[in-house]
């Protein structure tokens, strides 16, 4: 069994062709698949529940009901105490599904109608009950034993994907098993790692079913995951004769009256990112609490009238939007950024003022950077958050087209949140690292900061935002791993950011 995760992940269109290339084109059969895929999932089961001894397996119809079967047929000859409840009436199969139920009975497995009948009591559920084919809400018996299943005190274990839950987007169709376990199987489906999909999987395992390399070149994958061995090169160890002014010069604009910790932090995770040189342009009071927590940051004060237009000058990439407020101030730094002959990273504030601003985007042609969460992505476009997050995907394609219709020059996208999504418009990237301990404020203003040092430093800005979300994102799962989730603050990754970074580099 692979459990190590994929780069490549696909839409449930994108696996059934997997499926069928391996069937019909390498001459695989399609009940090998469907054994394999039982046997799969029943290693799995053995690895991570050792002492269970009972198991209930939820079978519905087609393929996904059938690997249901055979896993029951493997419990049994194991000797585990199993029973199979079905909602498709199995003499209504066919195929592979069909021969699958027949071994299972000729097995001896205990095999029930569900009939709204309570659950048989289990350790192990196996929920194989609904596959990727799922299009509408969730009804039915089906809707009634998900809830059951959700209910129940036993451990669970999806097939394929938790039923209920749409494996291109991670949004609950209506009721969704909240499953303990998830192994995916032939193809990493995209959904089971952004938005809701982590939180309804639980442990997701990857088996490719033995298919060979060959299979995957036949299918194009449109979204990657992010791996750290993807950023071999992008940055070099530096030369001896270095010296700060071949690694950039970060302005970053923001901190406005009651707000300075966010620029603050943005600053200081830049400098300690590797850019050369790093500039605050906020309000005066806020300049000396910046002298005291990063004294190797450059200050200056800025007012309405003044503006940015003397910080510019040298500046490579600017960093606007934390505490930048939406007043008066606010809105001419922003005006001033836009107009700026350099590349932009936009955040938090930065974001809600173009929500109410869009027009100040016309003309610019030169590459920029959004970093917003579901809210900010949400006022851009017009959308509620929930809308935002029903489709993730969509919503971020939706605003590539939108901010690039706005401006002239290279948009990037990163839309925050379970399973940070990336794209320039062309291919998505999706960061699967990072925990709920970094639901807490002043992690935006971190990661802005970081992105801005990687832009200095020479990198594009595609490159540039997902090396700093995984960075990001890793650093939280490494400081997590060692103290627990509650209690994480934006400032702890900052170290832990440059160590991993340095450890990229060699």
């Amino acid at each position: 069994m692979n459990k190590r995760l994929p780069e490549d992940l696909y839409t449930a269109e994108q696996v059934r062709r997997l499926d069928h290339v391996a069937i019909h084109e390498f001459g695989i059969p399609g009940f090998d698949l469907m054994s394999r895929a039982a046997g799969a999932v029943f290693l799995a089961v053995q690895q991570r529940w050792p002492d269970a001894k009972s198991m209930l397996v939820l079978c519905g119809a087609g393929n996904n009901g059938g690997d249901g079967y055979l896993v029951a047929k493997l419990a049994k000859e194991a000797g585990l105490s199993v029973n199979v409840l079905f909602l498709k009436d199995p003499e209504a199969l066919q195929g592979d599904a069909k021969t699958a139920y027949l071994a299972c009975a000729a097995a001896n497995v205990d095999i029930r109608s569900y009939d709204n009948q309570p659950l048989i009591k289990a350790d192990i559920i196996i929920d194989a009950l609904l596959g990727t084919g799922l299009t509408g809400n969730v009804r039915g018996d089906y809707s009634e034993v998900i809830q059951r299943v959700n209910e129940s005190n036993s451990e669970i274990c999806s097939v394929d994907i938790p039923s209920g839950l749409c494996s291109d987007t991670g949004a609950p169709l209506g009721d969704a098993v909240r499953a303990n376990a998830t192994v995916s199987l032939i193809g990493l489906k995209q959904g089971l790692l952004t938005g809701f999909g982590p939180e309804y999987c639980g442990q997701l395992v990857f088996d490719d079913l033995g298919i060979p390399p060959e299979v995957y070149e036949n299918v194009a994958s449109q979204c990657q995951r992010i791996a750290p061995k993807q950023f071999a090169g992008l940055l070099s160890p530096r030369r001896r004769a270095a010296h700060k002014g071949d690694f950039g010069h970060v302005l970053l604009v923001g901190g406005n009256k009651g707000m300075p910790g966010a620029i603050l932090m943005a600053a200081e995770s830049a400098m300690s990112c590797g850019a050369g040189r790093v500039t605050v342009a906020t309000r005066k009071q806020h300049l000396t609490p910046l002298a005291v927590r990063c004294p190797e940051v450059m200050g200056m004060a800025v007012d309405s009238e003044q503006g940015l237009e003397s910080a510019i000058t040298g500046k490579n990439v600017i960093v606007i939007g934390p505490g930048l407020g939406k007043d008066k101030w606010a809105l001419k730094l922003l005006k001033d950024a836009l107009s700026a002959d350099c590349s932009l990273v936009l955040d938090a504030d930065a974001l809600n003022l173009l929500a109410d601003h869009p027009q100040l985007l016309k003309g610019r042609k030169l590459p920029m950077i959004f970093t917003p969460h579901p809210g900010e992505l949400g006022r851009i476009l017009g959308n509620s958050i929930a809308d935002i997050q029903k489709n993730r995907f969509a919503a971020l394609a939706n605003g590539i087209k939108q901010l690039s219709d706005q401006a002239e020059g290279d948009v990037t996208l990163l839309l925050k949140g379970a399973g940070t999504l990336i794209s320039d418009g062309t291919a998505v990237s999706l960061c699967s690292d990072g925990n709920p301990g970094m639901a807490v404020a002043g992690m935006g203003d971190v990661l802005s900061g970081v992105i801005g040092a990687m832009l200095a430093q020479g990198l594009k800005p595609i490159d540039a935002a997902r090396m700093g979300a995984w960075l990001h994102a890793a650093a939280a799962d490494d400081i997590v791993a060692r103290q627990g989730e509650i209690g994480l603050r934006a400032t702890e990754l900052i170290p832990v950011i440059r160590q991993n970074l340095n450890k990229l580099i060699g």
